[in-house]
């Protein structure tokens, strides 16, 4: 395979391709002709924003997701032969809270380079803009649903924030962000510094850290807005 394999950053909401994403970032995925997405319908819409070099309807789709078993992605890779191909995740980086790391695994069993290319991060962007401690982290995804299993976990990562001085990090469903929040805010010790990061780059981004006291004075209404939570020292 003479082909690279390269993953394609994406936005984080409706925005424009020109102002946050790299002038040379566009520039190859305007050529890329070959496309491993998660979800081929808002790919399409993503790709018409970028403005490609040929028509969309000429462009080769395939599909990886969690409903993606491995063995379907074996031959992912075959379009390698004829050129370059992209993966792109819904929003953000691909493999990074996104799928990819399969296919990039795959790439890197077959000997085809792959190359990352640099773009918007939410975890990344949310650690920046915390004030927390960026030199060590972890993003441990989806807390559980249920309540009480859920202020385990608050109280078990918050343990470990203060005794390692590691910024904890989390996302959720959007519309369970407030029930989120106020389990966090709730469970944490008054000293506790929580970090909320909500619409990165977009026209209302709302980020901002305090201790958990303080939050319990006013807290933001976070409902459907995408967004990371954050527990440190």
């Amino acid at each position: 395979m003479e082909g690279k394999l390269y993953l394609l950053p994406n936005l984080l909401g409706d925005g424009n391709p020109d102002e946050l994403l790299p002038a040379n970032v566009l520039q190859i995925i305007r050529r890329l002709r070959f496309f491993i997405v998660e979800d081929i319908r808002t790919s399409r819409r993503f790709l018409s924003k970028v403005g490609m070099e040929v028509p969309i309807d000429t462009l080769s789709f395939f599909s990886l997701n969690e409903h993606t078993l491995p063995a379907e992605i074996t031959d992912y890779l075959d379009p390698l032969k004829d050129g370059d191909m992209g993966v792109l995740s819904e929003a953000g980086v691909p493999g990074v809270a996104d799928p990819g790391a399969d296919i990039v695994r795959l790439a890197h069993q077959k000997n085809v380079k792959v190359i990352p290319l640099v773009g918007p991060s939410s975890i990344i962007m949310a650690v920046m803009a915390s004030g927390l401690n960026g030199q060590s982290f972890a993003f441990n995804g989806y807390l559980p649903v249920k309540r009480p299993e859920r202020i385990s976990k608050i109280k078990f990562f918050e343990k470990r924030a203060i005794q390692e001085n590691q910024t904890q990090l989390f996302i959720e469903a959007p519309y369970r962000n407030n029930s989120l929040f106020e389990d966090m805010v709730a469970s944490c010790l008054p000293s506790t510094m929580i970090g909320i990061a909500a619409d990165i780059s977009l026209e209302n981004e709302f980020i901002n850290t305090k201790t958990a006291e303080n939050w319990r004075k006013k807290m933001p209404d976070l409902h459907k807005r995408p967004a990371i939570f954050m527990i440190g020292k």
